[in-house]
């Protein structure tokens, strides 16, 4: 089901339409609005003007680099278990011999 939503970026409202559950698209939508606000907080310190798609691509890119490290995480907590399971089977499989 197509679900709408309108989150605020740079003071404006922004509507879209997804096809997740609203409680989904809102979580979504809450990581860009929460990480936008992180890298514009981070770049106010600085002189230079930031533009708001300079701002929007760090956002993503800060999104994605945290993705990639999760699913990096999870492959070696994945290869961990198995190996430890593989082990403990084979312990269990030569005690009961």
């Amino acid at each position: 089901m197509e679900e709408t939503v309108t989150i605020e970026l740079f003071g404006q409202p922004h509507t879209f339409k997804a096809n997740l559950e609203v409680g989904k698209v809102k979580e979504v939508a809450d990581l860009l609005v929460k990480e936008v606000a992180h890298v514009e907080n981070q770049q106010s310190g600085q002189s230079s003007n930031i533009s708001k798609l300079a701002i929007l691509m760090l956002a993503a890119l800060n999104i994605a680099n945290e993705h990639i490290e999760l699913k990096r995480n999870y492959t070696e907590l994945l290869r961990d278990v198995t190996n430890r399971s593989a082990k403990l089977i084979q312990t269990l499989d030569s005690g009961v011999q």
